[in-house]
This record gives C-alpha cells, sequence and structure tokens, in this order.
C-alpha cells in the first residue's frame, strides 16, 4: 500500500495522507518526479512500460509518486533506481522545474550522468525495455505515438533547447 503526502496548490504538505488510489479532492495533490538522465553525448535513459501497464508498451522517462515522507530529490533516486536500476549520483542532479497538474505537482529532474545500458536492470511488472535516445528520437516516437506524448510532458522542448546549448558550451 502506497501513501501519499497531500499537498497544496504552492507544493506545502497539508498534514493529511492519503492511499494511492483515494480521491484526491480539489485543491489537494500528490508529489510525482521526472527524472531526466542525459550522458555526455546527449541521449537520454528511457524505459518502455510493460503490456499490464496504463499507456501499455510505451516509452518513457521513469517516473512515479513520492511516497509519505519523501522529498522530491529522494523520490527522483528511488524511481530511478526501481524502474531501471541505475543508482544515480545525487551531486549530478538539476532540479529543473515544477508543473501543475489536475491532481499532482510534478518535479522534473535533470541528472547529467554517463550510464551503460548493460547496467540496467529491468523492473517486473513495470518496465521491459530500455535504450539510449536523442531528443530528436523522443520527439519522432512522440509524434509516432511510441513515447508518451507532450501532455505529459509539457515542458520538453524548452527542457531539450536548455540541455542543446549546456552540451555545446
Amino acid at each position: 500500500m502506497e501513501i501519499w503526502d497531500i499537498l497544496d496548490e504552492h507544493g506545502n504538505k497539508t498534514g493529511v495522507t492519503k492511499v494511492r488510489g483515494e480521491k484526491l479532492e480539489e485543491g489537494e495533490y500528490h508529489l510525482v518526479v521526472h527524472v531526466w538522465t542525459v550522458n555526455s553525448k546527449g541521449e537520454f535513459l528511457v524505459s518502455k512500460r510493460t503490456p499490464n501497464k496504463e499507456w501499455p508498451l510505451m516509452w518513457e522517462t521513469q517516473s512515479g509518486s513520492a511516497a509519505s515522507g519523501e522529498d522530491s530529490l529522494t523520490a527522483a533516486l528511488k524511481e530511478t533506481r526501481e524502474e531501471v536500476g541505475i543508482v544515480l549520483n545525487p551531486a549530478n542532479g538539476e532540479y529543473y522545474c515544477r508543473v501543475t497538474r489536475t491532481d499532482n505537482i510534478c518535479d522534473v529532474w535533470i541528472f547529467r550522468q554517463d550510464v551503460e545500458l548493460s547496467d540496467v536492470v529491468l523492473q517486473e511488472g513495470e518496465t521491459c525495455d530500455a535504450a539510449l535516445m536523442s531528443g530528436e528520437k523522443i520527439l519522432q516516437m512522440i509524434k509516432e505515438e511510441t513515447f508518451i506524448g507532450f501532455e505529459f510532458y509539457p515542458y520538453l522542448l524548452e527542457m531539450f533547447e536548455y540541455l542543446r546549448k549546456d552540451l555545446t558550451r
């Protein structure tokens, strides 16, 4: 059973907790993280969802909900370790932005860390494949509807441009 801390519209804990799946009232949010691990070649670590999950067999970045008591960085590290078995160095992480959605507040993290696909350990029931992909490939796959789309990642184009400028310095 997964327990969430309930946040207000500013991301502050309200002191209320709810079990995952329990209805959130208007003005109640839970914390979600998206993790974009980018290597020195500008490739992103992405994973493919298993057939039993919502958005079956779609590619995505590592993401998930923070459990009660977890801060954003802790949740980002946990989700990446759980979904693809990669241990990220917190010092390589950069908080990028926050997106408020209908019932969650999503913190976006960028980790600049070289990872090898041979180090990936897929989580049974969660992920069934992993790859390193360029931003251009991800955008192509979004158009082909094989990668979860812009409604899930509204910050994507700006983030890719930010990283492109950063990699060319």
